[in-house]
């Protein structure tokens, strides 16, 4: 993968060159981001852009042996570390080597529960067990095989069992010679502290507004209305962006029920409001919880513009037009107990009690909450 294909993260792109062309490659190095920011993706084009064999200026080459070999992830001197499910026949990661090389090469941005569906893993947790510190060991005792580095890539330390974390944290003291870690985390609150200091921290930044705007639109080939509106509502995390995609019909009604709601509740039109619970009871309780989600997202933006904080909000254009007006109501009086009230109905409906009763009483105690501000 090469730094063109990275999406955004340009300061992370020269930082990481520059440490190429200074000679000053730390062998152990920690790629701490949030889900979606694209440090996986970067990883590899670290990697490839170190062991190309004719570097460009501000990228890999693209078309030499090792780049090729980069490209399809089958370089013999790079080696991935991931979380998987054990099962009688696969308890490596290389048992899933495969899988992990077709999963990246269709979507190179993924959310560890992604990768975990792909595999089958159904309920159970992916982890990195440990005899993948054994294999971790073998695999970089051996010498290089066409490059300068082995280069060792391990996405989510973070699941790592103890057991494989001490002895990754042997090798990291002692380390091998011409052998490159990197460490790509999501939640370094559980990684050994141990490990942590022993690495190079490098801090990826979730992915700008104007960035992912511009892969949905010059990629994804969205319109730029339905891009920039995804693009705010992501925050930053392609990941989210793309299941997004499937889910903006979705997301135009919860924000017209949405709409409806609060004025019915707000004028006290008892008759509609009646209409509107006979509506919405007939959706389905995946979809009613999608609203009530919704509608908690939706009171908290508008509780932050009321305290006109200046903070950057998620909206699209159609609930910032709304939200100009109706933040006024949601606001330091209110916003707690209509909060506990759509928490109370997504509790109540998660666990099958009647929809419509569940929707009325929430809407006759807005009637009430909304008049608080």
């Amino acid at each position: 993968m090469k730094f063109a294909e990275i999406i955004g993260q340009e300061a992370s792109k020269k930082r990481l060159i520059k440490s190429v062309k200074d000679n000053r490659i730390s062998h152990a190095q920690l790629f701490l981001s949030s889900e979606g920011s694209g440090a996986l993706p970067l990883a590899i084009a670290y990697a490839q852009y170190i062991s190309c064999e004719n570097k460009q200026e501000n990228d890999s080459c693209g078309i030499c042996k090792s780049c090729i070999k980069y490209q399809k992830l089958v370089h013999p001197d790079l080696h991935f570390v991931f979380p998987i499910v054990k099962t009688t026949k696969k308890s490596i990661c290389d048992n899933y080597l495969i899988e992990w090389r077709d999963f990246f090469m269709k979507q190179s941005y993924f959310s560890l529960q992604q990768w975990l569906e792909n595999i089958e893993a159904d309920n159970k947790q992916g982890l990195i067990y440990s005899e993948e510190s054994n294999e971790i060991l073998k695999k970089l005792s051996f010498k290089t095989f066409e490059s300068d580095y082995k280069i060792m890539i391990i996405w989510l330390p973070e699941k790592m069992h103890t057991t494989g974390a001490n002895k990754l944290l042997k090798i990291l003291e002692e380390p091998y010679d011409k052998t490159i870690f990197l460490l790509v985390a999501e939640d370094v609150g559980q990684m050994l502290q141990t490990i942590i200091s022993r690495t190079q921290l490098i801090k990826i930044p979730t992915i700008s507004k104007e960035d992912v705007n511009e892969f949905l639109v010059q990629k994804i080939q969205l319109d730029k209305t339905t891009a920039l509106n995804l693009a705010i509502l992501s925050e930053g995390n392609i990941v989210t962006a793309l299941k997004l995609i499937n889910s903006t019909e979705e997301i135009n009604v919860n924000f017209q029920l949405f709409v409806k709601i609060m004025r019915l509740t707000y004028t006290r039109n008892i008759a509609e409001i009646n209409q509107f619970t006979e509506e919405i009871s007939k959706r389905g309780r995946e979809r009613q919880k999608s609203f009530l989600t919704y509608s908690i997202q939706m009171l908290r933006n508008n509780f932050i513009l009321n305290q006109k904080t200046g903070q950057e909000i998620p909206l699209t254009s159609d609930e910032t037009d709304f939200s100009k007006k109706f933040n006024v109501f949601i606001s330091s009086n209110n916003i707690a107990s209509i909060n506990e009230e759509f928490s109370k109905a997504y509790y109540h409906i998660e666990r099958n009690g009647n929809s419509r009763f569940i929707f009325l009483d929430l809407a006759l105690k807005l009637t009430k909450l909304l008049k608080q501000n």
